[in-house]
C-alpha cells in the first residue's frame, strides 16, 4: 500500500483526510500504535494498515 516504513502524524492526517489532532488522539487512546521520537510520533506503515483494516466495513 505505502512505500515508507514510518509516517508522521501529519502525513497520516493528509492521507486519511482528517485533522492532525485526530491522529494524535487515536495514538493517545491506544487505538493506533506509534513510537515517540523526540517530540514527534511516528507510525509504522504496517500498524497504520492494521488500524485501517480494523475499521473497514
Amino acid at each position: 500500500m505505502l512505500s515508507k516504513p514510518f509516517m508522521t502524524t501529519l502525513e497520516i492526517a493528509k492521507l486519511l483526510k482528517v485533522k492532525e489532532p485526530t491522529v494524535r488522539s487515536w495514538i493517545h487512546e491506544d487505538q493506533l500504535k506509534a513510537v515517540k521520537l523526540g517530540r514527534e510520533y511516528r507510525v509504522a506503515v504496517k500498524d497504520l494498515e492494521a488500524f485501517i483494516d480494523e475499521r473497514t466495513t
